[in-house]
């Protein structure tokens, strides 16, 4: 299996974030890729090759222009307004708050843009989101051209970024791009599968009224974990879309035994729908050690995930998501995609 990876990914390094009520030090670090990048090499994953650059139209096929324009000017406006550190914002426009007329001020700009306080910008934000979405499309067009499988080693993540906002350490939602450009370059039904102990709230925003690409996600139940305002079973799609949505929330200590009930349902969802390609969210923070999660995978239970994934028998790309437990992230990594490799 080919891996796709760009160092630029790197250069976003933030030092904090919001958690807990507190300052703390950040756990979306540019380590989680490199570990992951260094157990692909020393496991004989396969090649890795950097990203093609796809330009914008595949972003703005899936983000606001209003909000892109955001994201690339965001630095100089934050250094202009006399700022340096990275930044977080602190008001936000909900319930009787108007999000128009846009705000001028930077700090408005913000809280306009953004779902939460915990998802620091810095100078290289941007460049590296970029090449992170450019990782997922070059994925993407590996597995169009023929190959089985693809991953898109991608950080930033992506999933929980909408088409006009940011959060919860994303800011292009990868997976939303990507199956979006499968579905411009000629596939007829596109599936996103987001494996992540989060819900992939953004993918589910932007697909929600459509059937040309199903969502399936488990995750932890948003009544005890982020998002908490997305990824209800009830959740099902509207309009076109309605019953190409799939939730899956699961209580706190979930296990692989009790995950993988989950998983098989959703299996069959795939089956049923028949994709083209499937895209698969690939969050492996339903680790045990994991920090931010409340789920028990073992390592060995990364391998099964992989395994059952490959009996689906689509053409897949995977394309890294969350994980937070650094030192087991490559090995649990490269098991979903051995497993999947073997079958």
């Amino acid at each position: 299996m080919k891996t796709v990876f760009s160092t630029i990914q790197l250069t976003h390094a933030p030092t904090h974030e919001i958690s807990d009520g507190q300052l703390k030090p950040a756990v979306e670090i540019p380590s989680r890729a490199q570990i992951v990048l260094d157990t692909i090499r020393e496991r004989r994953l396969g090649e890795v090759i950097g990203p093609e650059d796809f330009g914008a139209r595949p972003l703005r096929r899936v983000h606001s222009p209003e909000y892109l324009a955001f994201m690339e000017s965001f630095w100089e406006r934050w250094t202009a307004a006399g700022r340096s550190s990275e930044a977080f914002p602190f008001v936000w426009p909900v319930r009787s708050l108007r999000s128009d007329p846009i705000p001028d001020h930077i700090d408005g700009l913000l809280g306009r843009y953004s779902m939460d306080a915990g998802t620091p910008l810095g100078q290289h934000t941007f460049e590296a989101a970029k090449a992170s979405a450019n990782t997922a499309l070059t994925a993407a067009k590996l597995v169009q051209g023929g190959e089985r499988s693809a991953f898109g080693l991608c950080r930033p993540p992506g999933h929980h970024a909408g088409i006009d906002f940011y959060g919860g350490y994303c800011f292009l939602n990868n997976a939303a791009i990507a199956a979006q450009w499968l579905r411009d370059y000629g596939a007829a039904r596109v599936a996103i599968l987001d494996v992540d102990y989060h819900h992939g709230n953004g993918t589910q925003a932007i697909f929600y009224d459509r059937s040309d690409i199903l969502f399936l996600s488990i995750h932890a139940d948003p009544k005890q974990e982020y998002p908490y305002f997305l990824g209800h079973a009830d959740e099902t799609g509207v309009n076109a879309g309605t019953g190409f949505t799939r939730n899956w929330p699961l209580p706190l200590g979930t296990s692989w035994e009790g995950y993988q009930q989950a998983l098989n349902e959703a299996c069959r969802w795939l089956l049923v729908y028949k994709p083209d390609y499937l895209v698969v969210s690939l969050g492996l923070d339903c680790f045990q050690d994991d920090p931010i999660s409340g789920f028990t995978f073992t390592s060995d239970d990364f391998t099964a995930l992989g395994q059952r994934l490959s009996y689906v028998d689509v053409p897949t790309v995977f394309l890294l998501e969350g994980g937070y437990a650094v030192d087991a992230l490559g090995q649990n990594c490269v098991n979903v995609l051995q497993g999947f490799i073997k079958g």
